[in-house]
C-alpha cells in the first residue's frame, strides 16, 4: 500500500514457492488470501497491475486461478514451472508431481482464465534421462503450448545427492536436448504471439525502446513486451495499442488510446 502511495503502477510479488505464503500464520492463510485483501484494498488510480512468481505445481491452489482469472488488478500470467514431463524423472527431482497433475492445473487454468499467459521452466539432462523420458516433456510441451519456457540443462551442484550419481548424462546428449526443447519453445511462443495480431491490448509504458528511439515498449497485462511509437512522457501510463506484428518474444503496434 506504501507502494501505491508513492505512485508505482504495477508490483511483483517474489517467492521461491510464493504458494507457501500464510502456512506459517496465525490464523493460517494462503497466497489467495493476500491477492483478494490486495486487489480489495489498493485504492483506485494508483498500482494497476499485480504479478507474482513463482508458483509450485506441488503447493498451487485453484484460489489462485479464481483470484486471476476475477481480480481486476491481477494481471492474466501464470508461472508454472514443470522442470520435467516423466513422472520417474519427477519423482527422483522430488518435485511432488506428477504429468496428470501439472496438466489437470493447466486445464483449470485454460477453463477458467483461457486469456492467460503460462510460462514455465524446464531442465533437460537430468541423471538417469532416457530418449523415452525426454519425450515426456515434449510431450507436455505440446500439450500447453506455453508462452514463455525458461530453457536449462542439468549441471551437477554441490552438496546435492544427483550431483553423486554414476548415471550422468553426456553433455553432449544434454546439449542435443537442449537445443530440441529451445526450437519447440520457439515455435510455441511465436504461436502464442500470433494471437494478438489485429488485437488491441493494454499496455503499461515503462521506457524507450533502446534499438529505436522514435518508439516506446511496455508490457501487457500477459507479460508480452510491445514496441510502438510515443512520446516518453507516456511512462508510467496505461495506453490501447493495436498489434500489427508478432515477434516470437515481442509484439509491434499502434497507439490507439491513452488511458
Amino acid at each position: 500500500l506504501k507502494l501505491a502511495e508513492a505512485g508505482y503502477k504495477e508490483v511483483t510479488l517474489l517467492g521461491q514457492n510464493i504458494d507457501a505464503y500464510g502456512r506459517d500464520m496465525t490464523p493460517r492463510r494462503n497466497f489467495a488470501d493476500l491477492l483478494y485483501y490486495l486487489n480489495d484494498n489498493i485504492p483506485d488510480g494508483t498500482i494497476s497491475r499485480i504479478r507474482y512468481v513463482t508458483s509450485h505445481p506441488r503447493y498451487f491452489s485453484d484460489r489462485v486461478i479464481d483470484a486471476v482469472a476475477n481480480l481486476d488488478k491481477v494481471c492474466e500470467c501464470f508461472h508454472m514451472p514443470f522442470q520435467a514431463g516423466d513422472d520417474k524423472v519427477l519423482k527422483e527431482m522430488r518435485r511432488g508431481y506428477t504429468f496428470d497433475s501439472y496438466m489437470n492445473i493447466i486445464r483449470k487454468i485454460k477453463e477458467k482464465a483461457p486469456d492467460a499467459s503460462i510460462c514455465g521452466d524446464v531442465i533437460v539432462g537430468f541423471p538417469g534421462e532416457t530418449e523415452e523420458e525426454f519425450q515426456r516433456t515434449l510431450d507436455l510441451m505440446n500439450e500447453v503450448h506455453f508462452d514463455n519456457l525458461n530453457t536449462f540443462a542439468y549441471s551437477p551442484r554441490p552438496n546435492t545427492e544427483a550431483a553423486l550419481w554414476k548415471n550422468q548424462v553426456p553433455p553432449e546428449v544434454s546439449a542435443e536436448r537442449l537445443q530440441r526443447v529451445q526450437k519447440l519453445a520457439n515455435e510455441h511462443a511465436l504461436e502464442r504471439s500470433q494471437r494478438y495480431l489485429g488485437k488491441i491490448v493494454e499496455v503499461l509504458v515503462e521506457d524507450r525502446n533502446p534499438k529505436n528511439r522514435e518508439e516506446v515498449m511496455g508490457r501487457t497485462r500477459q507479460g508480452r513486451q510491445v514496441f510502438f511509437k510515443a512520446d516518453i512522457g507516456l511512462a508510467g501510463k496505461l495506453v490501447d495499442v493495436k498489434i500489427t506484428e508478432a515477434g516470437t518474444w515481442s509484439l509491434l503496434g499502434e497507439l490507439q488510446e491513452v488511458k
